[in-house]
């Protein structure tokens, strides 16, 4: 462990608080300091997540931002768990997420299935989620914006190391039509990433049963996380996290190069092209 307690839902909440005492005061940092008799770091570590403040200075916090007390009581129920290291959320819940990979200085992730969330364009999401039936169809698009939202992390100018273990399988599995597997494909081959293909020629050894991510940090302690249609899992367990490495050393050890791994996205892009120009020519 490094000197930082933190965790991704610490973190959350501690923002949270953040944004309750900008949106219903005027009242900067050192001011609500002065007024509960604290020293100005103890607000800033609450608020940034890195330590755990008592259900006392919970309620005297919200208090002075004019929370009422089903708020105080709400936030008090989720603030107990925000510093366990492993932590389940349910899976509309993505504030969490978003932050522990915004702030992460290496992200590595494997995927079975599909394509991984942070390099899926628009309309392949779109076609994924209407497909899998999991969210109600009205709220298709604001998980779709959200998801491409997130995206900005792989844009920055400081953005993190990643790497994307993909199986052979998720490439092949056909969401949307020819054009969306096409584009999508495609823009695979046209990012700074990482990506390194578990070919389906590895057999069991390249198969685990969840996703995976790992996200790792330069002064916070490393967390590993897995989602399910029913919720999301935080790790920061050491020995949980070290057995997320443990995979993503596995995977490391069976998974094509980067070369190879692009010659196959190519090769599978243009028979989706293929496919695309023949139906065309079909239907003239």
């Amino acid at each position: 462990m490094n000197g930082d307690p933190s965790t991704p839902y610490s973190r959350d909440l501690g923002d949270e608080l953040r944004q309750v005492r900008e949106r219903y005061t005027t009242f900067r940092a050192r001011k609500i300091a002065r007024m509960l008799g604290w020293d100005p770091g103890k607000v800033s570590n609450i608020e940034h997540g890195k330590v755990r403040a008592s259900e006392i200075d919970i309620v005297q916090y919200l208090g002075r931002c004019g929370r009422p007390q089903s708020f105080i009581e709400d936030f008090l129920n989720r603030y107990r768990s925000a510093f366990d290291h492993y932590f389940v959320q349910v899976p509309t819940n993505l504030r969490t997420v978003t932050m522990a990979e915004s702030t992460a200085d290496k992200i590595t992730s494997y995927s079975l299935t599909n394509i991984p969330g942070m390099l899926q364009s628009e309309e392949y999401a779109t076609a994924l989620f209407e497909a899998c039936g999991t969210i109600s169809p009205d709220e298709i698009q604001t998980h779709v914006r959200f998801r491409i939202e997130r995206q900005a992390v792989l844009r920055r100018p400081n953005r993190p190391q990643c790497t994307f273990y993909i199986h052979e399988n998720a490439l092949r599995l056909k969401v949307g039509n020819d054009q969306v597997m096409e584009d999508q494909l495609m823009r695979l081959l046209f990012h700074t990433h990482v990506i390194r293909i578990v070919s389906a020629s590895s057999g069991p050894a390249g198969v685990f049963a969840a996703p995976y991510v790992l996200w790792e940090y330069e002064k916070r302690s490393s967390v590993a996380y897995t989602e399910s249609d029913l919720a999301q899992v935080f790790v920061q367990d050491l020995r949980g996290v070290k057995h997320c490495k443990s995979i993503f050393a596995r995977l490391d050890a069976l998974a094509l190069n980067e070369e190879q791994s692009r010659a196959m996205v190519a090769d599978l892009a243009s028979r989706s092209r293929e496919d695309l120009s023949g139906r065309r020519l079909h239907l003239a």
